[in-house]
């Protein structure tokens, strides 16, 4: 019997769901069965990772760990080599912590996961996995166990080419898509989630689970492109004709996964604890800030000279992996990461600075940074946060030296473009750090009070749910008014062992040329890689 159901919504936010869960004008209640969790539940914002950002918001759900300890930062890890800088994808075997999964497998309770990132290769559990953000072509190597694949494709409507990431279709995100174009993104991650729903609903199904956990990640991909139809404070008072089907289309979709939620708490029953979360919110940009631009105009790098070349062509597409590395001595190496890194030259005579400058320039930086104003005067990047404040840890050094928070919580660009702040077409979505966490089911207590809690709580909220004691390491706490007073005098916090030390293996670190184009390749198609 399912005890604890988990789903994940990746980049879901109040600012959508408060007005989704409640009767609107000529749009009726969007999404009742999430309603009815709430109002019954608990309901509390949820603070992501200090670059609120998929990989490490939900390696930290995952493992309970922040990433200085687990060690993802991005979607691609970067090495520099002095006179390259290397990019390979991000993965599971760059993490150093180990998972729920496995703390609860090994404590003989059975558990299903599906669809959530970095866990790519999947690790050997009581129960089953599949990996998230992988391509159809690697999806059946890419689950366990071994037949679980073939188990998939008995499922009527089974679709692996609709359910894994289709790089070619995702590759057309960008600002400027068409209205044709954003009904089809809308369509295709429609399909997308029914998938992976029907995949979630056999598995909960049939194989009742202890920890049943699936993550839905359509919210996010809709809200970076539609944003400016969603968001209540934006929509016209005479909206067109595009604006009216772009928006009752994109609510469909959160009609249907509503109706998946509701399906997936009736499968699990009356006795299961139910949570959802999402790892961060969402807001709305309206500007685009081309930081590289403003780091080659203050001679902190310099871009490779464009030679007419199809290589240099190509690399121009992706300029962030176009610079000069032998003159580069700072540079932000992918939008995702809204991060600066240092070059220090690991001998005399090889790129960067000398290591006892470190700290000068580090200052310096910053400072340049802090003085960088928009058209109208307005500071643009409200914080810095260098490595040691931002990602303490073991793994701190992989981390980007430094990580910029913007006035609008936006992302920045890479690109070698003028002016270097710019205003958008439109409103975009961009990540904003408070996500939500709602619960319900018997003991969970009934707070719509909608006190702060913390994303790297939820690991231990969720093994606190499976009656098991939460490893000692871990960072986060389970609040103590999501359950009851009954609940807690009936299942008192436990505390036991560390969780236990990990070893994934690792790759050669040295990709191909191919291999590398890949990389940029699946970066856009994430929605990482700027116009």
């Amino acid at each position: 019997m399912t005890k604890t159901l988990f789903i994940g919504l990746d980049g879901a936010t109040f600012t959508l769901f408060d007005a989704f869960t409640r009767e609107q004008p000529g749009e009726g209640v969007v999404m009742p069965h999430l309603a009815r969790l709430m109002r019954e539940g608990f309901q509390a914002p949820l603070r992501s990772t200090r670059h609120p950002l998929t990989p490490p918001a939900w390696t930290t759900m995952m493992t309970g760990r922040t990433p200085g300890n687990h060690g993802i930062f991005d979607f691609v890890r970067v090495e520099d080599r002095g006179h390259d800088c290397l990019w390979t994808l991000a993965s599971a075997t760059d993490n150093r912590c180990e998972t729920i999964w496995s703390i609860a497998s090994r404590q003989d309770k059975r558990v299903v996961s599906l669809n959530f990132p970095m866990m790519s290769p999947p690790e050997t559990i009581n129960g089953a996995i599949v990996s998230g953000f992988v391509s159809w072509k690697h999806l059946r190597r890419n689950m366990t166990p071994p037949h679980l694949y073939d188990r998939l494709k008995a499922i009527p409507g089974f679709d692996a080419k609709e359910l894994a990431w289709d790089f070619k279709r995702e590759d057309q995100i960008g600002d400027d898509m068409s209205v044709a174009d954003l009904e089809a993104w809308v369509h295709a991650h429609r399909l997308r989630e029914e998938q992976w729903f029907k995949v979630a609903e056999t598995m909960l199904a049939e194989d009742r689970p202890d920890l049943f956990a699936v993550m839905f990640d359509g919210t996010d991909k809709l809200q970076h492109q539609l944003w400016h139809v969603l968001e209540p404070a934006l929509q016209p008072k005479n909206p067109s004709a595009d604006h009216k089907r772009l928006r009752e289309l994109t609510l469909g979709y959160y009609r249907r996964l509503d109706d998946y939620i509701g399906r997936l708490v009736e499968i699990a029953g009356p006795e299961a604890q139910v949570f959802i979360a999402s790892d961060h919110g969402f807001a709305g940009t309206a500007q685009v800030v081309r930081i590289n631009r403003y780091l080659g105009e203050l001679g902190y790098l310099t871009w490779a000279v464009d030679d007419g070349s199809d290589e240099a062509k190509r690399r121009v597409d992706v300029n962030f992996a176009f610079l000069d590395w032998e003159k580069t001595k700072a540079f932000c190496p992918t939008p995702s990461s809204n991060g600066i890194r240092i070059r220090v030259a690991r001998e005399p005579g090889q790129p960067g600075i000398a290591p006892h400058e470190y700290d000068a320039f580090r200052d310096k930086l910053i400072a340049d940074l802090k003085a960088l104003r928009g058209p109208n005067g307005e500071t643009i990047i409200t914080e810095i946060l260098t490595r040691e404040e931002a990602f303490p840890g073991p793994a701190m050094d992989d981390a980007p030296d430094l990580t910029l928070m913007l006035n609008d919580f936006g992302f920045v660009s890479v690109r070698d473009k003028t002016p270097v702040v710019a205003a958008r077409a439109y409103p975009a979505g961009t990540h904003h750090p408070d996500g939500i966490f709602i619960a319900a089911g018997p003991g969970v207590a009934q707070d719509q009070t909608r006190e702060l809690i913390q994303l790297i709580d939820v690991p231990s909220i969720l093994l606190h749910s499976l009656g098991l004691a939460v490893p000692s390491d871990f960072e986060g706490e389970v609040p103590r008014h999501l359950f009851t007073a009954d609940e807690w005098a009936a299942r008192p916090l436990a505390t036991g062992e560390a969780a236990h030390a990990v070893d994934r293996g690792a790759d050669d670190g040295t990709p191909s040329d191919a291999e590398r184009e890949k990389i940029l390749e699946q970066m856009r198609a994430l929605g990482y890689l700027d116009a």
